[in-house]
């Protein structure tokens, strides 16, 4: 899930017009639906794009389904290709716990 129109390579509405809704109980408009690629990754796949989110949010679970080992430190977070053992992407992290 983005906030950030920019983020897509490709976008379309969201035929369903649908909501998220968050942990808290909390619910947003999904306002579209598309493909983004970051750097040199290649497309992420069925983003959606939820009006009012303030941070970007990135499915593990999608990533490793999609053939993606995603490794966490205290420091980073890494998109591995299983396969080829290319790193797709890196994420900095900021330590919940000091």
């Amino acid at each position: 899930m983005t906030w950030d129109i920019n983020n897509f390579a490709t976008l379309s509405r969201y035929p369903e017009g649908g909501t998220v809704i968050f942990g808290d109980d909390a619910k947003d408009k999904i306002i579209g639906i598309g493909n983004v690629k970051l750097g040199t990754s290649p497309l992420i796949e069925n983003v959606v794009l939820v009006d009012d989110l303030k941070h970007n949010l990135l499915s593990v679970s999608q990533l490793c389904d999609k053939g993606f080992d995603v490794i966490f430190d205290n420091v980073v977070c890494k998109v591995i290709d299983r396969q080829s053992t290319h790193v797709y992407f890196s994420i900095f992290v900021k330590a919940m716990y000091t």
